[in-house]
């Protein structure tokens, strides 16, 4: 999960949440591509989340959930 924290209406920087974890902090981007997910901070610094999704996108909570892939049956 991401967990916004907004400095008026400029720039939101979140912290990554996996599992009631913080692993990344001050992500200002995130992208969801090839069964994983992107995050990146405003120095450039960058986290890979693999066999992940963003399930949620909540603005007015300022979340944005990561969830593990469902494994094909």
């Amino acid at each position: 999960m991401l967990t916004c924290v907004c400095w008026g209406m400029e720039m939101c920087e979140f912290s990554v949440v996996v599992e009631g974890r913080i692993v990344f902090k001050d992500a200002i981007y995130a992208k969801a591509e090839g069964g994983k997910v992107v995050v990146k901070d405003i120095l450039g610094e960058s986290k890979e989340f693999e066999n992940s999704r963003i399930s949620e996108v909540d603005v007015n909570s300022v979340h944005l959930v990561l969830s593990p892939l469902e494994s094909e049956k």
